[in-house]
């Protein structure tokens, strides 16, 4: 794998915005077939979780907390950062562009790294996904500890809860696709093997520039 890295939008301060904006509501609303009422729900559920069907406005990659939570360490500080991401039963979702469901297990299986990488769950055509509340709720245990340096409206006990990492904030996001993802995939395998891995075998590969 080679230190590639595709020319897209790169931000070197990873986000904690843990709030969808309204534009970042339209955009998840855009993936039902129903979007007005998608809207209505949310309106009248605000801090219920919801179901969206993959494969138009985006794909999903189902990840291990441990190892999805790497993958956008390593979006986020050595590549071009990533798109939607969220937390969800002890699982990382990270948002990705149509498609890539499909196309990132045929990149893996060619990958030399791809024995590190754990099982990964690829939503596309056909599968829906469960999203986090748009707005967290709050409680006053939280209340507190936001005032002991933890984010509001973030509670830091529940790390199984469904939250946002990387909240969706405007109308069209920019969405890694399979070639990103298998960048960060092996990434955060070489990481998590040892620094000495992290550095071994770097070299092209053809895979990340094919059509």
């Amino acid at each position: 794998m080679s230190d590639w890295l595709p020319e897209t939008p790169r931000t070197l301060a990873f986000p904690t915005a843990a709030y969808v904006t309204l534009a970042g509501a339209d955009w998840l609303a855009s993936a039902s077939p129903h979007p007005d009422e998608m809207h209505a729900l949310w309106a009248t559920r605000p801090a219920a979780p919801s179901a969206l069907p993959c494969g138009t406005a985006f794909d999903v990659i189902n990840a291990p907390a441990l190892f999805g939570r790497r993958m956008v360490d390593r979006l986020w500080s050595d590549g071009p950062g990533s798109g939607p991401v969220a937390a969800h039963r002890g699982r990382i979702l990270l948002f990705a562009a149509p498609g890539t469901a499909q196309r990132l297990p045929a990149l893996l299986v060619w990958e030399e790294w791809a024995t590190a990488v754990p099982p990964l769950l690829c939503h596309g055509s056909g599968d829906a996904v469960t999203i986090p509340p748009l707005h967290p709720r709050r409680s006053p245990a939280v209340d507190r500890t936001a005032g002991a340096g933890a984010p509001a409206g973030e509670d830091p006990a529940g790390p199984s809860a469904s939250r946002w990492l990387v909240a969706p904030d405007v109308r069209n996001p920019w969405l890694p696709g399979p070639d990103v993802l298998l960048w960060a995939c092996v990434r955060a395998a070489r990481s998590l093997a040892g620094p000495a891995a992290e550095t071994a075998a770097q070299h092209p590969v053809s895979l990340l520039t094919a059509g």
